[in-house]
This record gives C-alpha cells, structure tokens and sequence, in this order.
C-alpha cells in the first residue's frame, strides 16, 4: 500500500480528517502517535497513544498543544467538547500500521457489504501491503469449530478493532457471607464487588482510557479569542 494513499486515523468525517491533517505533525513532536479523531454529537475525541502506554500528564500536554491550534484554525464548527484520551485495550484500527502493530492480538474485522462473510474475529497473525491474515474462530456471530485462516484485502475493511479477554483477567475470591444480620446490607455490597473483575495497577492504565477534556466555543463567541472554560483530567 502506498503510504501517500493510506487512510488517515479517522473516524472518516471531513471534521475528522480536517482535525488529523492539523493536529498529526503537532502531537508527533511530544514523541505521541495520533491513533484515531472521531466527531459525534458536540464531542471531537482526539485519540493519542505512546510506546509504553500514555500518562494522564502527557495527555493533558497534548490537550494544551492542540486546543489553541484548533481555536487558531476553526476546523470544527460550532462550540464542542475536546476529549484527548487513550485508546485503552479496544482500540480501532484505520491504517497499515495500526494493523502491524496488532499482530499476534485478537482484532474483529467488519467487512464492506460486498464482501462475504461480513464479519472476522480471530487472531491477526501477519499484515502486508494488500492485505490481513487472521486465524478466524468466529464467522458473521457463530463459533466455528475449527481455526479458519481467512485472509482479508485491506480495501475491503470497513471497520475493525482489537479484542480484549475480559474473561482472562483474574477475579477476586469471594468473601464469606456474614451470619449476622446487623451487617446484611455490608454483606450483600461485597459479596457484589466480588464478582467484579480484579484490575491490578499496572493493567489499569490499559484497561480504562484516561482522557482529559475542555470545552471550545467558535472564536467568535469569544471577547479575547481565548477558552476560558476548565480542563479536567480525569
């Protein structure tokens, strides 16, 4: 695939693509891939992502090296929310590279309506310039019962992601249950939080996407041409 003709990490809205071609050589010189814009309902969600995982730090650089550029440029229009966040463990893929960089993971592709079968999930084993190999276990919802290679022209993609095992994370044991009735509700309360997943620190960063957000408003609802409204890390 020639690289002057590979799609952008867009969500493939002229905002979307407006916004990549602006911010894209910016958020590259802080060392930051910019791995997918996407422009729904009043929010522009900028997604970014470094080798190693992201911090909350360095997203809220990025949040201050962009939101003036945007307000400079007006690429959005109207007033809107920008969202800087990380991909977290299901993210989408757009590009060649994104592609690569997944390799040996569990992705599921949805196919143009053209194509047969619609929908591939399994796990991506090689990426070349035309296409994807992927060892497939799932076919349009159903199981197959044997790993189907399935090999997939990059043209006919027309939505995939990675695929996280929430099965696979470990889970808390179970706290026994307390006789005593006085501490029935206390009871009830952990022997529900047992149930949940157990995420350790260190998977946390990647299991949730950390964001950090501000609010725009079109320059010319703007005395000063600055935003003045808050940024929160969250």
């Amino acid at each position: 695939m020639d690289p002057s003709s590979a799609p952008s990490p867009s969500s493939g809205s002229p905002v979307a693509d407006r916004v990549h071609d602006l911010v894209d050589p910016v958020v590259a010189t802080l060392g930051v891939e910019l791995v997918d814009i996407e422009w729904t309902g009043g929010t522009l969600r900028v997604v970014v992502d470094q080798s190693g995982g992201i911090t909350t730090g360095r997203l809220a650089e990025v949040n201050r090296l962009i939101s003036p550029l945007l307000d400079q440029h007006d690429p959005v229009p109207g007033r809107y929310l920008l969202e800087v966040s990380s991909p977290g463990v299901e993210r989408p893929l757009r590009t060649q590279a994104h592609f690569v960089r997944a390799i040996g993971e569990d992705v599921t592709v949805k196919l143009v309506p053209a194509v047969e079968p619609r929908r591939i999930k399994g796990r991506l084993t090689a990426v070349d310039d035309q296409r994807l190999t992927v060892e497939a276990i799932e076919i349009d919802g159903v199981a197959r019962p044997m790993v189907e290679t399935h090999y997939i022209e990059l043209a006919d993609v027309a939505k995939a992601r990675t695929v996280f095992d929430w099965d696979s994370m470990p889970k808390k044991p179970k706290k026994n249950k307390k006789k005593n009735k006085n501490r029935k509700n206390k009871t009830a309360t952990a022997t529900a939080t047992s149930t949940t997943p157990a995420v350790d620190e260190g998977a946390l960063d990647d299991a949730v996407a950390e964001r950090v957000t501000r609010t725009h408003r079109p320059t010319q609802d703007r005395d000063d041409g600055t935003d003045e409204h808050r940024m929160d890390e969250q």
